[in-house]
């Protein structure tokens, strides 16, 4: 079994946003709010809250705010905030937590703004599809793909495409990534165009694991320049990891081998102490060439980063131990 093809997906999720699906709303807190009412503006800003390597962390300065919102009595606010909560919990694979705080606001729903009912219907899928329901969090995505459409919420409405491009399977996949790379190249907005880099990798991913790797160096040598123009160190080191990942399933394995040397120079001289994914591609590529004694350490360093996720325990452990019996043979 090759346990880093559609597995290493996740390196994304816990580097930058969400676990359990790919890459996601990159742009969500350095945007500004959509929301603009005054008594939100002197509010918390919740944008700056989100810290996505900690949805723990986030859940406790989401519910201060929330209890600020409330004392202000600034119902827009209260929803927007309540939205995020739910999203915290999903990340905590607290599912049920996370559906019985949207099912408070269910029924305000027709009171709501526009962009409140598609923060809801984002965050009802995301529960749906992260709790292995992703056949039913299609028409939810879907719901708010159309329900955006010409109302000034493009960042929304392509958050929904994008989850679409996650959720579905197949050819279906490809058509929602390509409809909504369309959508965010045609918008005039910014904040939209933002989702171009996510889009890029994520639909890199879709190729891969349809083992079509020309499709997908392609895309992700596009999030590559895409990022790079970005200038967020982050995003630049995921997709050039991508970009080496891709050369190991085209069989390019010196090419492969230098460029995982290289980001890992790279990371450690920036300070970034990593996740555990540029180690173990480390040993599967030693591994690959028949080098298993040099391959060990890498796998025993991959295991003691990667062993602490809590994603990787409920949905991958056969591959945790595979790193744990490579790392010690």
């Amino acid at each position: 079994m090759n346990y880093n093809l559609g597995a290493s997906t996740y390196l994304l999720v816990a580097t930058l946003m969400v676990g359990g699906c790919k890459m996601s709303d990159s742009t969500e807190n350095k945007q500004p709010a959509e929301s603009t009412s005054k008594a939100a503006q002197a509010l918390p800003n919740w944008r700056a809250m989100w810290n996505f390597g900690d949805p723990a962390g986030t859940e406790e300065k989401f519910r201060e705010a929330l209890n600020e919102g409330i004392a202000a009595q600034d119902q827009e606010y209260i929803w927007v905030v309540t939205t995020q909560l739910a999203r915290t919990l999903g990340m905590q694979r607290k599912f049920a937590d996370a559906d019985a705080i949207l099912d408070g606001i269910r029924g305000d729903l027709d009171k709501a703004s526009i962009e409140v009912n598609l923060r809801y219907l984002l965050e009802r899928g995301r529960v749906l599809n992260s709790s292995g329901k992703a056949e039913e969090s299609i028409p939810v995505f879907e719901a708010a793909w159309n329900m955006g459409q010409g109302k000034e919420q493009d960042p929304l409405t392509a958050d929904a495409g994008h989850m679409l491009g996650i959720a579905a399977k197949g050819e279906a996949a490809i058509e929602w990534a390509h409809r909504t790379m369309g959508f965010c190249e045609a918008s005039p907005d910014e904040r939209c165009k933002g989702w171009l880099g996510p889009l890029y990798n994520n639909t890199g991913w879709t190729l891969h694991d349809q083992s079509n790797f020309e499709g997908a160096l392609e895309l992700w040598e596009k999030s590559l320049t895409f990022n790079q123009t970005k200038g967020d160190t982050n995003t630049i080191f995921i997709s050039r990891w991508t970009i080496a990942r891709c050369y190991r399933s085209m069989g390019r394995m010196d090419e492969a081998l230098a460029e995982q040397l290289s980001l890992h120079k790279d990371r450690a001289t920036a300070g970034d102490p990593g996740m555990g994914y540029i180690e173990e591609e480390l040993g599967e590529l030693y591994l690959a060439l028949n080098n298993p004694k040099e391959a060990r350490p890498w796998f025993s360093k991959a295991y003691e980063m990667l062993g602490k996720d809590e994603w990787l325990k409920a949905e991958e452990p056969e591959r945790l131990e595979r790193l744990k019996k490579l790392g010690s043979e």
